[in-house]
């Protein structure tokens, strides 16, 4: 069974949502046999490269609301995270393009590394006190050298603007096509959909009868065609 989420690194309910997530599927009985793809979702896709600004100050410019409201729902997002076991900054962190990361992610996805530098570029923004945004591209680069990859490879695809922009902007077609209009947005085998950051009990469920429907294989008869097994191949006698 596959299961494909749609996020964004600037997400922070798809930070607390992983977590969920997980937390479910490390209880679900076939967890072996369920592969996780993560997906490209640009939550501020127009927003200019190297225009980093407060959390706060994006906040209120977005929605309209005050800085003591942008601040309290840091607050409740820092309780939500720590109940999940995450560290979660609700003080001085910043945003901006996540584009570049989205690229990167479709990099490690190459080198079976994609969960793994998920997982490191969220602890990066929500987390620590260095910023993913600010730093410029060796920030991303010891990121992702810290999930497995290349430095190299990585400064390469940073260089190219046009290096697997492609993929993410596939990503995100999909995404609408399947009606998404927010993120996390989880599939499960492109038969079931799970929006936004439910709690581990909704997963387990979706998982379960996802699990429980999936259509068996219907095989049409062929009659005696050959093959090959475990054992060898089938070679017809000669008469």
């Amino acid at each position: 069974m596959r299961v494909e989420i749609w996020s964004d690194i600037a997400c922070p309910w798809c930070y607390v949502g992983k977590a969920r997530f997980e937390k479910a599927l490390a209880a679900f009985p076939h967890r072996e046999q369920v592969e996780v793809v993560h997906r490209s979702f640009e939550l501020d896709p127009g927003h200019p490269k190297g225009d980093v600004q407060p959390v706060i100050t994006m906040l209120t410019a977005k929605y309209g609301m005050s800085e003591a409201q942008a601040q309290a729902g840091e607050d409740n997002l820092g309780a939500q995270a720590a109940a999940e076991g995450l560290d979660y900054r609700t003080r001085d962190r910043d945003h901006g393009n996540t584009f570049d990361m989205h690229r990167l992610l479709h990099l490690a996805k190459e080198h079976g590394r994609q969960d793994a530098l998920t997982q490191i570029l969220y602890r990066a923004n929500f987390a620590e006190e260095r910023s993913v945004f600010s730093e410029g591209d060796e920030r991303l680069v010891e990121l992702a050298v810290e999930a497995g990859l290349d430095a190299d490879r990585v400064r390469a695809v940073l260089a190219d603007p046009d290096a697997y922009a492609d993929e993410v902007r596939a990503d995100e077609r999909e995404a609408a096509r399947l009606g998404a209009n927010g993120v996390p947005f989880f599939v499960l085998d492109r038969a079931y959909g799970v929006s936004g950051a439910q709690p581990a009990e909704v997963f387990t469920n979706a998982l379960t009868q996802a699990w429980g429907e999936r259509s068996p294989l219907t095989l049409v008869d062929q009659g005696d065609a050959q093959a090959c097994g475990p054992d060898g191949c089938a070679v017809p006698q000669r008469g």
